[in-house]
């Protein structure tokens, strides 16, 4: 979900060196627990978002909701806030803004009461042309109170000549473009949508035979729900409480489907390990990240070291193909959240030592092969190859899990201008290294990414995959950026909430 601002601050972050997935989304139908599960699916999808978190439940008569700043676990564990959120069906959304101002005013789930009745809507991913269609609604006459794309969703659905909410909501998400997964309740339905090339991920599941939706499956599992199937790209499932208490699921195709292709970076970065993505486990494939890249780029060496956590299971992978010993010669810090200080320069200088820490018995005297699984600026890698080396290391390799990412994302990954990347910045991986200090740095191929998530090379006339930030290969049209105004201003209300 993305603000129409220019890039935000990352407080946790000092040097904006990391890759941020905006949100997950969480959905239940006919529970008595509703809002209760909905904060567990939540926590467990926290890693998608930190910023804040959102639920709207319906309790037969009317909607609540509630909207906190900062982490599920600092508001829904209180029963008194769960017990604001009475009914049997529930949605709720963790927030990451992947540009713009952080105000409680952009926290969804978003509501509105129209002609039809009450929705509350949440997303997760980008609308590439959802500035483009702001404006033109702007024009007609539309008020907006928040800086949120979600916001066109919730005027399009009231403006739709169509006469049912379910009509309405497939004409609204009809027009919009980009990547992303969206799920809305009204009065009896859950509604569940996937963008029609599939960027976003979006499953079912199910718990006491009532339907559930979720970013990932390991919110499914926090539950104990069964896993039922992905949401197919273009597919819009209904789900319906009847009169007599049952629930009936009906599921339609958008009809602009495309061909899927699931975001990479979901594989390599963003999804939790023990979630099942697109059929194919998270963990597996970073482990064969890291088998592949030693296959790539071997090295002697003594240890292999994972930067934490992302790259550990990539590096279990490298240790397993070279026979290298693995061991964890950083130890990361779980309890830092967002940084407590001023972020002024000399914070800045130490701040990757508030995250990490090196493990000198592991490191002192040792050729040390540290694996990441992704590198975006740079910086946080030449503090870590900084503190190996002053943690007694004779030489650090540095093996990356991920090819060079070379291109902005504008599909719900808050990623850098395409010149503050590191693989834009110098000539070649030798100069590269050079910045980070490193003796040497490689890259896993897109082939060889290629083959360890989906088992085969990259077939560059249908890429099975969404990878633009690797090759620049964007899978939709970019209408906001093309008619230049993707990141202009918006202006809105100050908010210091």
């Amino acid at each position: 979900m993305s603000d129409f601002l220019f890039p935000g601050r990352h407080d946790d972050d000092l040097d904006g060196d990391t890759l941020h997935e905006e949100c997950g989304v969480f959905g239940i139908l006919g529970h008595p627990d509703a809002a209760t599960l909905t904060a567990l699916g939540l926590h467990a999808l926290q890693h998608r978002g930190q910023e804040a978190a959102g639920i709207v439940s319906f309790d037969g008569t009317q909607f609540h909701t509630e909207k906190h700043m900062g982490l599920v676990g600092d508001h829904y564990t209180n029963p008194v806030t769960l017990a604001k959120l009475p009914g049997n069906m529930a949605i709720g959304h963790t927030r990451y803004s992947t540009t713009g101002e952080v105000a409680l005013r952009n926290v969804q789930p978003l509501f509105a009461e129209l002609e039809v009745g009450g929705i509350a809507v949440a997303h997760n991913g980008n609308f590439t042309n959802g500035l483009t269609l702001r404006r033109q609604l702007i024009a007609g006459g539309a008020i907006c109170q928040s800086t949120s794309d979600t916001e066109v969703v919730l005027h399009l659905i009231a403006r739709s000549r169509y006469t049912n909410t379910t009509d309405r909501f497939i004409d609204a998400i009809r027009q919009m473009e980009g990547g992303y997964s969206m799920l809305g309740i009204t009065r009896t339905k859950l509604i569940a949508a996937r963008d029609p090339t599939g960027i976003r991920p979006l499953v079912m599941g199910e718990l006491d035979g009532k339907p559930i939706f979720a970013s990932e499956t390991c919110a499914l599992d926090i539950i104990g729900a069964k896993f039922i199937r992905d949401v197919e790209n273009g597919e819009i499932v209904i789900c319906e409480i009847q009169p007599d208490g049952s629930i009936t699921i009906e599921a339609r195709k958008s009809g602009n489907a495309q061909p899927e292709r699931l975001c990479l970076f979901e594989y390599v970065y963003f999804a939790r390990p023990d979630s099942v993505v697109g059929g194919r486990s998270v963990y597996v494939a970073r482990k064969n990240m890291g088998i592949n890249l030693a296959k790539e780029h071997p090295v002697e060496g003594d240890v292999v070291v994972p930067v934490p956590d992302g790259g550990t299971p990539a590096a279990l992978g490298y240790a397993q193909e070279s026979g290298i010993p693995f061991e964890y010669g950083i130890i990361r810090n779980h309890y830092v959240g967002r940084t407590f200080i001023e972020p002024t320069q000399q914070i800045r200088a130490f701040g990757v030592k508030l995250k990490h820490s090196a493990n000198r018995a592991m490191i002192e005297g040792k050729r040390v092969i540290l694996v990441d699984d992704s590198i975006v600026r740079g910086t946080t890698s030449l503090k870590i190859v900084q503190m190996i080396r002053d943690a007694g290391a004779k030489e650090v390799h540095v093996r990356v899990a991920s090819p060079m990412i070379f291109y902005p994302d504008f599909y719900g990954i808050d990623t850098p201008d395409r010149d503050k990347l590191l693989a834009n910045q110098y000539a070649d991986v030798d100069a590269m290294a050079k910045y980070i200090g490193a003796d040497s740095l490689e890259f896993i191929s897109i082939d060889g990414l290629y083959r360890a998530v989906g088992g085969e090379d990259r077939n560059p006339a249908r890429p099975q995959f969404t990878d633009h930030y690797f090759t620049g290969d964007y899978p939709t049209r970019l209408l906001d950026k093309e008619g230049e105004t993707m990141g202009r201003k918006v202006s809105v209300l100050a908010s210091n909430g």
